[in-house]
């Protein structure tokens, strides 16, 4: 997986994790256990009776055995959709 993440270098990224998280942010670069390092990067937590809450979390280290799903996002997109008002259930934690 690791050889495909090439293209994503410099670009927006989500990544969702095996515990359910939800991060976006640029990705900055990877290695072959496909750890990840993003820059400017957010955690965005879904909930069913308030909108998507976004908590910053800056530069941020994901360990490559977490990542479930990693695709690039697309910013125009992105920036004119009202995450305040999307409320869906948070994705299930696969370890529990």
């Amino acid at each position: 997986m690791a050889s495909s993440l090439v293209s994503y270098v410099g670009q927006l990224v989500e990544v969702v994790t095996w515990d359910g998280r939800l991060i976006v942010g640029n990705l900055k670069g990877f290695d072959q256990q496909t750890n990840l390092i993003l820059t400017n990067s957010e955690e965005r937590v879904f909930s069913i009776t308030a909108g998507v809450e976004k908590q910053p979390l800056g530069l941020y280290v994901i360990r490559g055995d977490t990542v479930a799903v990693i695709g690039e996002i697309d910013k125009d997109l992105d920036g004119v959709l009202d995450f305040s008002s999307i409320k869906a259930a948070p994705v299930k934690n696969l370890y529990a």
